[in-house]
């Protein structure tokens, strides 16, 4: 296998700060230009489950246990049947080896790198570790906490937004311990189709690296449910080796602050993963994992909120769209607009906020420079559908209005 060139750039530099440090400083001392709206993380604002509360005052008890870091019977079963009907696998999920519960699924990102690099023990002293740029800055501190050297590949729209895989070479794949990639992606809400997602899985047991696949968006889509991996391997007739899945209830279900998610997939790393996290991670509480039993029996409230983001988007194409073109992506909750014609992402974040109040994130600020001076976020911003439809109708025409103006 013989790379493209210039298709990734070995130890390119990573941010010294967050993208939203990054907008604090840039918007530092400027004044809204209207009153704000605030159109950067992606924190959902929609309701929480109405049987949140319920279910933390019945298990409340709970807060006295130090939990099992293998999470208890009821919470791994409701994972393994939740995965088992979202994605047809037919049983395949090992509740008992092969689902962790997690501290939302940034824990288990950040320190996958770790124990993938540990049980592989390719005995070297900088492992590769590749994500796609941009890329949850999460997957940045899982390379630098594993001691390894970050493979920032351009995820462009020739590529539907995913790392390419014909630009890896065999060099690096042999050197690879950990693969990041995110599906839905973020920021682009694109989804790897299983054909994708095998062809990854086949280089991974070919040259022994384990696949984090971030799944967290998987609920939040337009029409079609996005293929996930552990699909894509069942489809392939076999198991879920050098396969770890991870979601949590943050973006299904508006809990971001309940703090659990969970890992799923390969038995036999999860298992070995989970006799190092017993030694170093937090558990996760027992009321916080009740509700996580319920949030996965129930579906209605997805399909609410679902519904929800969706009348956003139908909003975003009626301001948008007739300047910009389609702007909606086939999932999660971002827009992730070309905005070149009006300069780069940092200069049009700016001026959005400095002349109508509306707050949005540069796209370079969510990926790396790479060595060579590129930064395939330079001429995007991401614009973050969270609010309520009247503050983003608001806002979107605001926005649709200064596009027109400038034009």
């Amino acid at each position: 296998m013989t790379a493209s060139p210039n298709a990734y750039q070995r130890g390119a530099c990573l941010p010294s700060s967050n993208p939203f440090q990054r907008l604090a400083e840039l918007l530092e001392g400027e004044s809204p230009g209207l009153d704000p709206i605030i159109m950067t993380i992606g924190e959902p604002q929609h309701a929480i489950p109405d049987f949140t509360g319920e279910v933390l005052s019945k298990n409340l008890a709970g807060f006295r246990r130090y939990p099992p870091i293998k999470g208890s019977p009821e919470f791994r079963q409701a994972i393994a049947a939740w995965l088992d009907k979202r994605y047809s696998l037919g049983g395949m999920v090992d509740a008992e080896h092969g689902v962790l519960p997690l501290n939302g699924s940034r824990e288990g990102l950040s320190f996958g790198a770790i124990a993938a690099r540990d049980q592989l023990d390719k005995g070297l002293d900088h492992p590769a570790v590749i994500l796609p740029n941009p890329f949850y800055q999460t997957y940045a501190a899982a390379a630098h906490v594993a001691d390894g050297e970050a493979i920032l590949l351009d995820a462009v729209p020739g590529n539907n937004f995913l790392p390419d895989l014909d630009s890896l070479d065999t060099e690096l794949l042999d050197r690879t311990v950990a693969f990041y990639v995110a599906s839905p992606t973020n920021p682009e809400g694109f989804v790897a189709d299983i054909a994708y997602w095998q062809r990854l899985i086949g280089m991974a047991r070919k040259h022994r690296f384990y696949i984090f696949a971030d799944e967290c968006y998987s609920e939040i889509y337009r029409e079609t449910p996005p293929p996930g991996i552990l699909e894509a391997a069942k489809a392939m007739g076999t198991d879920f080796a050098n396969i770890i899945v991870l979601n949590s209830l943050s973006k299904r279900s508006n809990l971001a602050g309940l703090r659990c998610g969970f890992a799923a997939g390969d038995p036999v790393f999860l298992e070995k993963w989970s006799r190092f996290r017993g030694l170093a991670a937090p558990q996760v509480p027992l009321p916080a994992q009740a509700v996580a039993v319920r949030a996965y029996q129930d579906e209605a409230h997805v399909v609410e909120n679902r519904r929800l983001y969706n009348e956003k988007f139908k909003a975003a194409e009626r301001h948008l769209g007739p300047i910009l073109g389609k702007v909606t992506p086939e999932a999660g909750f971002f827009l992730w607009l070309d905005v070149s014609r009006w300069g780069d992402g940092v200069a049009v974040t700016r001026s959005l906020w400095t002349d109508i109040g509306v707050k949005v994130v540069p796209g370079s600020y969510l990926a790396s420079d790479q060595s060579d001076g590129s930064n395939p976020g330079r001429h995007y911003i991401r614009v973050g559908l969270t609010a309520s439809l009247e503050q983003t109708e608001i806002a979107l025409e605001r926005f649709a209005n200064w596009l027109g103006d400038k034009s």
